[in-house]
């Protein structure tokens, strides 16, 4: 049948379009629901449109400062985490050091790890260094759990630089630093770009490893998390939603400034 042999034809794409479609149902609710205006304290049933929620969604109480403080421990140890990252990664591709082997893969233990063993090992070596639990601690974990995303992204961007590009630097009388800046940094920037973006994701989603070292301090996830007890404030999806769409906006504006580029390098 004409039907069945485009089906077979075209399977490959309708399996990866429903594969999206799953993945995106789960914003496209919480978009739906951030118009919505409940009836009681849980926004889990549609009741009416409206637009009260946008209009003021700091208007439940310590919601935007548990957002503010997600956003800068997400910063902070997005900027740590990438730093180290990017080092780390340069001395495992370019150098040649004892125990080289071990360290590589050590460095992908904290991404196979169980989040909940992570988080109790780092409360366990807080409680007995004596540091008293919040900001610092949060952020520490977060550069560390970080830390493996960022080498993993940036690693793998370095091993396919092709290191006669840098030895022309050399020839032409570049310096290591002019080298490095000109020529290396700019061939490994999308990977590095590709490790901060996730190790800021990570950052702002983490609940596990933060609910066991935050003390007293609430970020945004744990916020959502003591909400949902009490009731679901319909900020809460205003929120997500404008994270959503602001990384979907990144994402295009990514591939719009990368396709610029093939278009100019060919002409």
């Amino acid at each position: 049948m004409p039907v069945l042999r485009w089906i077979r034809r075209n399977l490959v794409v309708i399996a990866g379009l429903l594969t999206l479609a799953y993945m995106i149902l789960p914003n496209i609710v919480v978009m739906v629901f951030s118009f919505n205006k409940p009836k009681g304290r849980f926004n889990y049933a549609w009741q009416q449109f409206s637009l009260d929620a946008w209009k003021d969604p700091c208007g439940v109480a310590d919601l935007c400062g548990s957002l503010s403080l997600s956003l800068q421990i997400a910063f902070w140890a997005t900027l740590g985490a990438t730093a180290l990252g990017t080092a780390v990664a340069f001395a495992l591709v370019r150098y040649r050091f004892r125990a080289r082997g071990a360290i590589s893969s050590l460095i992908f233990l904290p991404m196979a790890m169980p989040e909940v063993v992570m988080a109790a090992s780092l409360l366990t070596l807080f409680l007995n260094m004596g540091a008293e639990l919040g900001f610092w601690t949060v952020l520490i974990a977060h550069i560390m759990f970080c830390l493996s995303f960022v080498v993993t992204a940036v690693k793998a961007r370095v091993m396919s630089m092709d290191p006669r590009l840098e030895e022309a630097a050399r020839d032409l009388y570049a310096g290591p630093v002019q080298t490095f800046v000109r020529v290396t940094l700019p061939i490994a920037a999308p990977g590095i770009a590709a490790g901060a973006l996730l190790a800021f994701a990570l950052s702002f989603d983490d609940f596990i490893i933060t609910n066991f070292n935050a003390g007293s301090t609430v970020t945004f996830p744990m916020f959502v998390w003591g909400s949902a007890q009490r009731g679901t404030p319909v900020q809460i999806n205003v929120i997500g939603t404008a994270m959503f769409v602001i990384a979907v906006l990144m994402v295009l504006v990514g591939q719009l400034i990368a396709s610029r580029r093939r278009s100019s390098a060919q002409n």
